[in-house]
């Protein structure tokens, strides 16, 4: 698949883990933007047309699900993907975060290669 052209964006709070999937996700031909929390992120995808967004879960000032929420309350991205990532495995935590409008849960730890299965599997 050709990914030039396609922008995603990720937010998490932990420099590291935004670093490793920028990483992945432009070696591999992505435009990647970051914000460290929700609510960055959330005012981000305000101003900025993303093809697929990534987040993390537990973030300070606004977590994964309030920004999931946040997104699909904006018309021109309510079909846009967005692939939570998490520590947690809970079944009821997975649950919340797909009726809040998450396309897919990833548990981290994680490989690039398995974002990069999630990110085109959504990205076709």
């Amino acid at each position: 698949m050709n990914a030039t052209g396609k922008k995603i964006l990720i937010a998490d709070d932990s420099a590291s883990m935004r670093q490793l999937m920028s990483f992945a996700l432009t070696s591999a031909g992505y435009s990647v933007i970051t914000a460290h929390n929700g609510r960055e992120a959330l005012a981000l995808a305000e101003s900025v047309k993303f093809d697929m967004v990534l987040t993390d879960l537990n973030m300070p000032e606004l977590d994964g699900i309030g920004l999931i929420k946040g997104i699909r309350q904006i018309p021109r991205l309510e079909a846009t993907p967005v692939v939570m990532l998490s520590t947690e495995g809970k079944e009821d935590k997975k649950k919340q975060g797909i009726e809040a409008g998450a396309s897919q849960w990833l548990t981290k730890p994680f490989t690039p290669d398995t974002l990069l299965s999630a990110v085109r599997k959504h990205l076709r």
